[in-house]
């Protein structure tokens, strides 16, 4: 008897588990109600005094020494449950906090810039009918601009596609709102590109619409100015590149004075000193009519600008692709940002 006990001394000490369960067991084994020590002090009672002391001792010893396993073990493993049930008592580690998304947070900050100067936001529909996508934007069929957008269209129904600008946004706002407006559109948008560090088949874009009466091109500069400077420092600088966009006509291209290099030149502007970020132009009358607003009484300036690419410019972010690719590790360098 007592080098049955001995061997499950030396048996307790050598255990060493890999899992919670592998623990429950140990202990349901030796401190169960069925377990080994229960049988032991069962047949201890029945045995002569001359024969109890050393053995219980040993008895003693046992219970001891599987009863410090279990509570050394006890906490050293995931809380696991073959029902899948949570342990809501166990403490939580707060060491790892998570972060808005970098597109969310740039996003959030341009809807906030452009609502202090009254513009608000207005959403529509990913999935577009040509006539809010193209038609009204002054791209009928055919019109050669259209292959500046390479467009995912709805097999089954061509007239269906992905939307490629969130222009199709202020559409639908025009049809069914009366001047002045002033609104922005941010959203998620498609188009068929091949996927690079600098372009991707989805990206957002945020796009501001202002129509009223005596609405001018100087008004356009002064709200991008406002916007730059809230965006990148007060410091910076833009200017303006005649550009050509079916919509809007005259048409610019803006660029922003690099923060990197303080427009000195370096590698990320490709030494001209400025970055571009935006498209924009005075809104082209034949949109205006197509939306029943009157063009000979109302004029009116449109903008819109890709959210990585501001995003990019704020961050040093080098690779479009990182935004999609949800890699922790980067994703953790804006946990300070919140």
């Amino acid at each position: 008897m007592l080098e049955t006990v001995k061997d499950l001394i030396q048996e307790v000490d050598s255990f060493t588990p890999k899992s919670k369960k592998e623990v429950e067991d140990f202990r349901l084994k030796f401190l169960g109600k069925k377990g080994k020590m229960n049988e032991l002090f069962a047949v201890f009672k029945n045995l002569p005094n001359e024969s109890k002391k050393e053995l219980g001792q040993a008895i003693n010893t046992l219970k001891q020494n599987a009863q410090a396993k279990v509570d050394i073990y006890k906490g050293s493993f995931e809380t696991e449950s073959n029902s899948g049930e949570v342990d809501l008592t166990r403490p939580v580690s707060l060491d790892d906090l998570g972060s808005r998304h970098p597109i969310s947070m740039v996003r959030k900050e341009m809807v906030d810039i452009f609502s202090r100067i009254g513009f608000t936001v207005s959403e529509g529909p990913e999935i577009e009918d040509d006539w809010h996508n193209f038609s009204a934007l002054n791209l009928p069929e055919e019109h050669p601009a259209r292959d500046m957008q390479d467009t995912f269209f709805i097999q089954t129904n061509p007239d269906v596609l992905l939307r490629t600008h969130t222009s199709s946004v202020q559409v639908r706002y025009m049809e069914n709102n009366k001047p002045p407006i002033r609104t922005l559109s941010p959203g998620r948008v498609y188009r068929n590109e091949a996927i690079s560090a600098r372009a991707h088949c989805i990206f957002h874009q945020v796009e501001g619409l202002y129509i009223d009466e005596n609405v001018s091109f100087a008004d356009l500069k002064q709200v991008l100015l406002y916007f730059a400077k809230e965006m990148f420092g007060e410091n910076t600088k833009i200017r303006l590149r005649p550009s050509y966009f079916p919509f809007t006509e005259p048409s610019a291209e803006v660029d922003v004075s690099c923060n990197i290099c303080n427009s000195k030149g370096c590698n990320v502007c490709k030494y001209t000193g400025y970055l571009e970020i935006l498209g924009c132009g005075m809104v082209d009358p034949n949109v205006l009519e197509s939306c029943g607003i009157d063009s000979k009484k109302y004029t009116g300036y449109a903008f819109g600008m890709g959210i990585e690419r501001i995003a990019m410019l704020k961050y040093g972010v080098k690779d479009l692709r990182l935004f999609f690719e949800n890699d922790v590790r980067f994703l953790r360098q804006f946990n300070k940002s919140i």
